[in-house]
């Protein structure tokens, strides 16, 4: 009796608690209220004689070296549209492999050929695999962005040079907050803000997923013990799902303004390297998405597994 009982307490438990994605539907509302109780508090911010007095001393806009290049160069666009492609990937599988408890698929490097190592092979699960191919691609990307970026001076629009970039990006802050657009040229240079935000994805938030992705990888975690003292992998750990929800953050802000600030001209700056108010941009915008869902449903397991079996062995386990 008391295990019948204890069954169907469970059961009734199971049935009244209300799934995540019920608990997650109250989120939207209580933001979209947030976010109108912010425009609110900030315009009547604005309103103050002082306040106003700091928008005109400060427009939002940093000064910028002389040898600043205009425009955003095609290697850039191509740049942008990959790295994009690649770090939505990358959250994916970082998700899965946060959130999948008792994972069923593993896999087993093959070691021989150019990949052979003189210690063996560790096993990971497969979507571990998935990220760790995925985060070779944003790498390798990556690099080539950091190449390309101080080789052609691109960097002096996303690197501050001048100290008035802080007040002026409290001031573009409180523009976007009251909805009442910074004044910017996008093809030309950045408000203080955005540059900030830009320096802050290259130059700290990409770094730290590095390091600290390299920290708790398997692999490395387990012939680096060395390294617990300095830098313990449960802080590695914590800073690396840190760093996952700042690029969620940031990437679910910019697209919004993205699309609210002028979407024409900014898909056009970003995606056809352009300066104009045409559709191409809007366009290859539409057509990366196309390819990002199409991929996105694709990568079911049984696709994943047979990508992975040419590089590996395939091992499952009984849940």
């Amino acid at each position: 009796m008391t295990t019948g009982t204890s069954r169907r307490s469970a059961f009734r438990l199971r049935t009244v608690r209300p799934c995540r994605w019920t608990r997650l539907a109250w989120l939207v509302p209580a933001l979209l209220v947030a976010a109108a109780l912010v425009v609110l508090a900030v315009n009547g911010v604005r309103s103050l004689a002082a306040v106003e007095d700091f928008l005109r001393s400060y427009p939002g806009v940093s000064t910028h070296p002389v040898a600043t290049p205009i425009g955003v160069p095609a290697w850039l666009a191509w740049q942008h549209g990959l790295n994009a492609f690649f770090i939505l990937f990358v959250i994916r599988t970082g998700w899965q492999v946060r959130t999948t408890k008792r994972p069923s698929i593993f896999w087993t490097r093959t070691n021989t050929g150019w990949l052979r190592t003189r210690n063996p092979p560790i096993r990971i699960t497969l979507d571990l695999w998935q990220h760790i191919v995925f985060d070779t691609l944003w790498l390798v990307n990556g690099i080539v962005f950091y190449v390309l970026l101080f080789a052609t001076g691109q960097w002096l629009k996303i690197v501050p040079t001048s100290w008035d970039v802080f007040p002026n990006a409290v001031s573009a802050g409180l523009q976007y907050a009251s909805l009442n657009w910074p004044t910017d040229n996008g093809w030309a240079y950045y408000n203080a803000l955005q540059l900030l935000s830009y320096f802050t994805v290259v130059f700290v938030a990409a770094p730290i997923a590095l390091v600290t992705g390299l920290r708790i990888s398997p692999g490395l975690s387990a012939r680096f013990r060395r390294f617990d003292r300095v830098f313990p992998l449960p802080v590695a750990r914590k800073l690396h799902f840190a760093a996952l929800i700042f690029f969620v953050a940031f990437i679910v802000v910019h697209v919004l303004l993205v699309l609210t600030t002028g979407a024409r001209a900014n898909l056009n700056h970003m995606y056809a390297a352009r300066s104009d108010t045409g559709w191409l941009g809007v366009w290859i915008f539409v057509g990366s998405i196309l390819l990002t869902v199409a991929v996105w449903v694709g990568a079911r397991p049984v696709v994943v597994r047979a990508i992975a079996a040419r590089s590996g062995r395939i091992i499952h386990r009984k849940r």
